[in-house]
């Protein structure tokens, strides 16, 4: 009676070292940051351009890296966005900066744990395009074994929409209206590749006053990423 007594137990305290130790191991990888369970796959970020959150972590990756190698690099705009899930969310970023005055691309990740209000800066690095300052993203399509010409590029890219608002501040300069040219919509966007200069063709739908106006611009931009407006064509 004794001896079952006793292997009760032995049993029943073996049964809680071994739980014991499991809470304790689970406790210390929730506190570890560099223990990292890759559980998704990186999927595209919704909206990033236009996420408030996801620039904060693009300037909290770039601010981070200044810190730990003592560099100088300035924000630009967050070119691409991924994130996938992990104990937390790892955020995947491309991000264009510039650098002594050029602009160059990174790739940045950077791992959160919202409920722990933990953020971490895991890589930071040059990508092979860094020098460039005309990217792919710029145009939705570069030269890459393609057939030199225009192609149809998404009209909300960024640096679209920054050719048309160059367009339209150009347009308003040389108009001799006192009414200001609004931009309502980009119709259509084209764009090529030649040398170092991207040119975007594009189609504008412009509200002046009550009426509305239709523009065909060709705008340049060149290595510094200065946009100069080429030509300009009122559709009638």
């Amino acid at each position: 009676m004794k001896s079952r007594s006793f292997a009760s137990c032995f049993l029943a305290l073996l049964f809680l070292c071994c739980s014991y130790s499991s809470a304790a191991t689970f406790d210390e990888g929730e506190e570890e940051p560099n223990t990292m369970a890759k559980v998704g796959g990186v999927r595209e970020s919704k909206h990033a351009e236009n996420s408030l959150e996801v620039e904060e972590l693009a300037r909290f990756a770039v601010d981070e890296h200044n810190k730990k190698e003592n560099a100088l690099l300035e924000f630009s705009r967050v070119v691409k966005a991924k994130e996938q899930t992990v104990a937390g969310t790892l955020h995947h970023l491309t991000l264009e900066v510039v650098d002594t005055g050029k602009k160059k691309l990174v790739e940045a990740k950077v791992w959160v744990k919202p409920w722990l209000n933990f953020k971490e800066l895991q890589e930071f690095k040059h990508t092979d395009e860094s020098t460039l300052s005309i990217t792919p993203t710029d145009l939705g399509a570069k030269r890459d074994g393609h057939a030199p010409g225009w192609r149809t590029v998404p009209a909300h890219d960024p640096v679209v929409k920054d050719a048309a608002d160059h367009a339209v501040k150009t347009i308003q300069q040389r108009s001799n209206s006192l009414a200001a040219y609004e931009l309502l919509e980009i119709l259509l966007a084209k764009a090529e590749v030649i040398e170092e200069t991207a040119r975007f063709n594009l189609l504008l739908k412009l509200k002046r006053g009550s009426k509305e106006e239709k523009y065909n611009v060709e705008v340049h931009k060149n290595v510094e990423g200065t946009f100069n407006l080429k030509q300009m064509e009122q559709e009638h």
